[in-house]
């Protein structure tokens, strides 16, 4: 994926464009030579010294400020680490990175930083990726959780359920080493069998119980559904608290899919408002965004539906894309109050004016019940699909060392050990090269 550890790499650590101050880090076997042929002169470890950053062919100070050194391992990445404070200007960064680059230094790769950090043990794979989603995080929930899974909550839980399998396999084992002991079967049998269903058990449970955890990373899908001018683009609007989507008294503005993002009690929302669903088409490009709309309802997480009371006909084209759990919004609740007797099985009806306000808290209200009602950041969680597919690999090995216990014993064995091997890819305590590309792929450069 990278070039050898022996590199020495640079990137900038802090945000894109202009700023007061940007980071620059460089790490590797010659990140220190090359700080005190930049500075001048060598500075003290972990302490900030103010200093003139100077080309070393020419003497010409690329810019002043802050250098602190850290030293392998006691540092982010377990090697040799330079940072340099300096002031946020391209031209700086256009100066530093054409000298580092001279005296032997090589830009980072996309999460290059971490990736040498995980080979040097400072973070397994799964706080590695617990690291990419803090800093994606967008809502306290997702901060909350990835913190969480940083400190190690979920490579704890994983490691004590790898540790459990690995003492089953010892009475698993002695049954192959002593075959011919007429009374070592029952008793493996005896000891090893319960033990099994109860760990295969609390895998499921725990399984069962992270669905709420990767809606919290994860996010989920809204699709805002109905005919034309029944009111989606002013509850767009209304949710978002801005003029987000063109609304008019003509049928038919909205002809695409527009997209905003809310924070729902903690979950990242997309609210997609999409082109009015009607049976008649009278061009092209109007049966393109009606179809674009079927689609991403039928993507979608959850979808409310927005339905003007006062219309001759309720449309069923959009009622029969509800399911149970989705919305049914009775709107224009200033213009009339009555609404029609007429919702499928299961939907949640709710009358609101997106012009006047009226019951529009309600709604929010309940919408942020069905987005994030019971999410929890606070406990270990299997948060990646990658986590999810190996516990459920380790439930079905289990199952399978279950029905083996008695009837061929060295097969038991064998399927915990690719039980163990399972929960293992969560940490990375065992190989997972293979798929260390398309986790860092998601990191920024200089992660």
């Amino acid at each position: 994926m990278m070039a050898g550890k022996g590199d020495t790499i640079f990137a900038k650590a802090s945000g894109a464009g202009k700023a007061g101050v940007s980071v620059y880090r460089l790490s590797g076997p010659a990140a220190h030579a090359i700080s005190a042929q930049l500075v001048g002169r060598q500075i003290k470890l972990r302490e900030a010294a103010l200093v003139a950053l100077r080309d070393p062919k020419d003497g010409a100070i690329i810019d002043r400020g802050l250098a602190i050194l850290f030293e392998n391992p006691k540092s982010f990445t377990g090697e040799d680490v330079a940072e340099f404070h300096l002031h946020g200007s391209h031209a700086v960064e256009i100066s530093l990175y054409e000298v580092l680059s001279r005296l032997g230094a090589r830009p980072a790769e996309a999460g290059e930083f971490t990736l040498r950090a995980l080979k040097n043990g400072k973070l397994d794979l799964a706080q590695a990726e617990a690291l990419a989603d803090l800093i994606d995080a967008e809502t306290t929930l997702q901060k909350k959780q990835a913190l969480g899974q940083l400190d190690g909550r979920l490579s704890a839980v994983a490691e004590d359920w790898r540790r459990e399998i690995l003492a089953v396999m010892a009475p698993l084992e002695a049954d192959i080493d002593f075959p011919d002991e007429g009374d070592v079967p029952a008793a493996i049998a005896a000891a090893a069998g319960p033990a099994i269903a109860r760990l295969r058990e609390s895998l499921i449970a725990f399984l069962d119980t992270s669905g709420r955890a990767r809606t919290i990373r994860e996010g989920v899908s809204i699709a805002i559904i109905g005919p034309p001018n029944a009111g989606k683009s002013s509850l767009v609007n209304a949710l978002a608290g801005s003029e987000i989507a063109i609304v008019s008294d003509i049928a038919g503005t909205t002809r695409d899919i527009v997209e905003t993002r809310l924070d729902l009690g903690g979950v990242v929302a997309a609210i997609a408002d999409t082109a009015g669903l009607h049976g008649a088409q009278h061009d092209v490009i109007e049966a393109e965004g009606m179809r674009r709309a079927r689609a991403r309802a039928e993507g979608a997480d959850l979808r409310v539906a927005v339905l003007d009371p006062r219309s001759e006909f309720v449309s069923r084209e959009t009622l029969d894309l509800l399911r149970p759990g989705d919305f049914l919004i009775w709107s224009k609740a200033d213009l009339s109050t009555d609404i029609p007797d007429e919702a499928p099985e299961g939907v949640i009806v709710h009358q609101l004016s997106s012009k006047s306000g009226a019951g529009l808290p309600a709604f929010v209200e309940k919408l942020t019940a069905a987005v994030a009602g019971g999410a929890n950041a606070d406990g270990p969680a299997l948060t990646r699909a990658r986590h999810v597919k190996a516990v459920e690999e380790a439930i079905d090995a289990l199952a399978r060392a279950e029905a083996n216990i008695t009837r061929a014993p060295e097969l038991a064995a064998e399927d915990a050990r690719l039980a163990a091997r399972a929960l293992g890819q969560i940490t990375g305590a065992v190989g997972v090269e293979d798929i260390l590309g398309e986790i860092f792929s998601s990191f920024c450069i200089g992660k």
